[in-house]
């Protein structure tokens, strides 16, 4: 997927913490999903074609006020 079709949600980039992208995030996309960007979990195997990242609670906080839910 194209960056350009990701809204990002949380960490504005150029602030205090996470302005170089390298950090857990949240984004949303044009065809109404999220996208998170996070720590590799190897809780357990997902299925083909998933993976498991780990964020923290502060970081979803964020999305969901971002997106007025």
């Amino acid at each position: 997927m194209p960056r350009d079709e990701l809204t990002r949600l949380t960490g504005k980039s150029g602030g205090p913490n996470c302005d170089d992208d390298d950090c857990p995030n949240v984004y949303a996309t044009m065809v109404g999903t999220i996208v998170v960007q996070g720590q590799v979990s190897h809780t357990f195997e997902p299925p083909p074609g998933e993976a498991l990242v780990e964020i923290p609670e502060s970081v979803l906080r964020e999305a969901v006020r971002a997106l007025g839910w």
